[in-house]
């Protein structure tokens, strides 16, 4: 079956939650896509969704310069769905009223049902569901043919359905967590209302996947791909290999700023148990002698990437017949180049290897363009990646570089690989691991003195950093139990010589970043 073949379109009127509408659309198996507010109706028309929905947004439909999108969505013949902004623009351009007096509304509500219809299709009239509000104006008057199906206290329009045709909208937003019901409600629009079969599935996929590749790459071609050991690399590279095999050639760069072990961890894992054809450079020396002497993190990361690619290219030109570059990017890569201005463009991944394809003259292949990194993962598990890599934590593209503040010598880089490596041991034996976004250690330019074994030191100090975070824009400080950190303090004094002061940071993102360079 044709994973393609049920679609919803997601028209984003700027929202910082329209990724969300995706990502629940898609957790009910039905594969989904973010597109401008404006797609023309030409393009609605090829794209064939079999519903569409209509993000929030940050602007008032009475402003002149507010986005809109093209009225054929009302004229498509498929269900539509408004949230929040999309019922307000849906009102406005159906012939409704909007009102944008002091009626603002942000945080939590209770919305009573009217009617067992669209989003409420799981509900009884009379129930009363938790939901979560943000907008500044609202329906004042519904247009002809629409009726209330759900009410709150501040909207009294706030869940509407039109009499014959399947054109709803809701004053709140169903996506975020903070309405606990949301799910049901996109789930009975989803299959009550659009007639999907939810077969969209990472099984499913990584069969169409490799059929696409296939046809992309031909028969003879060959593709070259930037292995850094990190989540997207790794299981683009394995859907690679799945589909054209030793014509796939994985090239991992050891640039002397990696964690402990992680070369002899990538090369175990994908030579040896998934038989990947892989070319390791040794390339530690070339970087640290670049570094030498270089304090300013921007300066630090600009000669990383730069020594990064010249040392890629030089070991890309001895793959022969090479015509494909492999290239990690994710979905939200690419919705930043099609959404509407505002809070939701603000949301980027990094590519692992960025700047190569306008150098190396190579075609891209992007197989992983169309997942968000959740799907991303758990693709990765039916690929057979093991849950220590696909669960890993995010980790900086200059590596550790970064984390050693000051200047970069094997000396530092080796204090610091070690004090993390313990960090990933007691923050993983604490069952933490999975709860944190990212923990890890920082080695300061700083010495202090300290006392061991009735002797004076003088030794550097390391900062630990362990934050909470859902995407990564935001995070605050984790809440480390005592012991915990009490056994990463005492293990890093007692086992790292070079170091024999240990501090937490507890600052928060903003106004602090995650990394500290």
């Amino acid at each position: 079956m044709d994973l393609h073949a049920e679609k919803i379109l997601i028209l984003d009127f700027g929202s910082q939650y329209t990724q969300l509408i995706a990502r629940r659309v898609r957790e009910l198996g039905v594969y989904c896509e973010i597109h401008r507010p404006d797609l023309p109706a030409e393009d609605i028309r090829k794209y064939a969704p079999r519903g569409i929905i209509l993000s929030g947004g940050p602007a008032s439909v009475e402003a002149p310069d507010s986005p809109r999108c093209d009225p054929f969505v009302f004229e498509a013949g498929v269900p539509v769905l408004g949230i929040c902004y999309g019922l307000q623009l849906t009102a406005k351009l159906l012939g409704g009223k909007i009102d944008r007096s002091a009626h603002r509304e942000f945080g939590n509500a209770e919305v009573e049902v009217l009617a067992r219809r669209g989003p409420f299709a799981e509900f009884t009239p009379g129930d009363r569901v938790q939901v979560w509000m943000s907008h500044g104006d609202r329906v004042e008057a519904l247009p002809p043919g629409f009726e209330a199906i759900g009410r709150s206290g501040n909207s009294p329009f706030a869940a509407t359905a039109h009499a014959t045709k399947p054109w709803f909208g809701v004053q709140f937003h169903p996506e975020v967590v903070h309405t606990p019901q949301g799910k049901a409600m996109l789930r009975a629009f989803v299959f009550n209302e659009c007639k999907v079969s939810g077969s969209w599935t990472m099984k499913g996929f990584i069969d169409e996947a490799v059929g696409t590749i296939r046809r992309q790459v031909g028969e003879h071609g060959r593709v070259i791909c930037a292995l850094s050991g990190g989540v997207d690399s790794s299981v683009a590279a394995l859907l690679l290999h799945r589909a054209i095999g030793p014509r796939l050639q994985c090239i991992f760069v050891d640039n002397g700023v990696l964690r402990q072990n992680e070369r002899a961890q990538v090369e175990a894992l994908f030579v040896d148990r998934f038989h990947v054809p892989l070319k390791t450079v040794d390339a530690r020396q070339r970087f640290l002698d670049k570094l030498a002497g270089v304090t300013d993190p921007e300066k630090k990361r600009k000669i990383i990437g730069r020594e990064f690619i010249a040392v890629f290219e030089e070991a890309a030109r001895d793959v022969q017949d090479a015509e494909f570059l492999a290239q990690g990017t994710l979905y939200p890569d690419v919705i930043e180049s099609v959404s509407y201005k505002g809070p939701s463009v603000t949301i980027k991944s990094h590519h692992n290897v960025g700047g190569l394809p306008e150098t190396m003259k190579l075609k891209l292949v992007e197989p992983l363009r169309e997942l968000f990194k959740d799907e991303v993962r758990a693709l990765g598990r039916e690929l057979g990646l093991p849950d220590e890599m696909v669960s890993r934590q995010p980790f900086p593209g200059p590596g550790l570089a970064i984390r050693v503040l000051g200047e970069v010598t094997e000396q530092r880089l080796e204090l610091v690989r070690r004090a993390d490596a313990i960090v990933q041991e007691e923050i993983r034996s604490a069952g933490l691991y999975k709860e944190v976004w990212q923990a890890f250690a920082v080695l300061l330019p700083v010495q202090s003195v300290g006392v061991m074994g009735d002797e004076r030191t003088y030794e550097s100090t390391c900062v630990l950093r362990a934050v909470t975070s859902v995407d990564g824009m935001t995070a605050d400080w984790a809440r480390l139990p005592f012991p915990v950190l009490e056994r990463i303090s005492t293990r890093i004094t007692n086992e790292v010589r070079g170091i024999n002061r240990v501090a937490y940071d507890i600052s928060s993102k903003p106004p602090a970043t995650i990394e500290w360079e």
